[in-house]
């Protein structure tokens, strides 16, 4: 029976470094493996206690056009940057009189639009990429993993910048140059892990069968490959928020008046000195969503480390 590869060897596979000779028995069957995933991952006090800011986070944004105390959109130049604990705004106000609580409920949409969706096109794309020319080979797999290479000649940051400042300011655009910054990093992960899976004897026996490469790939490949994949992808999304608020915050992503973390540090740089603690509460939900991302993905790395 196959299989699974363990989370713990990712990182060592995005590096090219080939996995340990281990046995398939060394792991747990692949028929119990998730239901013990599942459960080692509810005795994980951290990564619930994440997953459960990520909820929370998500349902405030999913419904802040309803339950937002202020129009998020208008301001008052003689209710300019109160204080937090106002009677009227709770969380102060920003630089135009604009309730922040509201801001953020409403800002937290956007933001993790822009965190999630290029992580999820790259998951699509890269993996797609990377099982194939993991499994295909020969010249296939050193004209995609070449090609890949060149964009990991840049740093992240650097890249998005530069695409986004060649496509011009917007969401559709900051997604798009986050998406070639993420894509290259998931690919490479598939192709190492499909590469140690094409080894195994049980693809041998498929072939041997007379089993279709198509068949091969959906049955005996992405089900081992794509739970390691998904799980460095989740690892990506706090750091596709920090990108995405840096664009943002640049000039280079959403523009105003709408509101998103990072455009929202933007305008209230200039209030830092009169009010900083209200200048600041952007980037403490930027910091808090961004961890919480960082402490599930790993309660869910350590949960696939199962061994019999």
């Amino acid at each position: 029976m196959a299989a699974p590869i363990t989370a713990a060897a990712v990182t060592a596979l995005a590096e090219g470094t080939p996995l340990p000779s281990v046995s398939p028995e060394a792991y747990v069957p692949s028929r119990g493996y998730w239901r013990h995933v599942g459960h080692k991952l509810s005795r994980d006090p951290v990564a619930l206690a994440a997953a459960a800011v990520i909820l929370l986070v998500v349902g405030v944004a999913l419904f802040s056009p309803w339950i937002t105390p202020m129009d998020p959109y208008k301001g008052s130049m003689l209710r300019r940057l109160r204080p937090i604990g106002d009677s009227t705004y709770w969380l102060g106000s920003d630089e135009l009189g604009r309730d922040m609580l509201s801001r953020l409920m409403v800002g937290g949409r956007l933001s993790l639009f822009m965190g999630v969706t290029p992580v999820l096109i790259a998951f699509v794309v890269g993996s797609s990429l990377g099982i194939l020319a993991g499994y295909a080979g020969g010249w296939i797999n050193t004209i995609l993993m070449r090609t890949i290479d060149v964009f990991f000649a840049f740093p992240s940051v650097l890249l998005a910048i530069a695409l986004s400042g060649a496509l011009g300011a917007g969401i559709f655009n900051a997604i798009v140059s986050l998406t070639c910054v993420f894509v290259p990093q998931i690919a490479r992960v598939a192709e190492s892990v499909t590469t140690q899976i094409r080894a195994r004897d049980y693809v041998d026996a498929a072939k041997l069968s007379g089993a279709s490469a198509f068949t091969i790939v959906r049955v005996q490949v992405l089900g081992n490959v794509l739970g390691p994949i998904f799980v460095y992808a989740t690892s990506l999304i706090s750091v596709s928020m920090i990108l995405a608020s840096g664009l943002s915050f640049l000039g280079l992503g959403v523009r105003p008046p709408e509101p998103e973390w990072g455009l929202m540090l933007n305008t209230l740089r200039t209030a830092i000195y009169v009010n900083p603690m209200v200048a600041a509460l952007p980037g403490f939900a930027i910091f808090i969503v961004s961890i919480s991302f960082n402490l599930f993905s790993d309660g869910l790395r350590s949960a696939m480390e199962i061994r019999q």
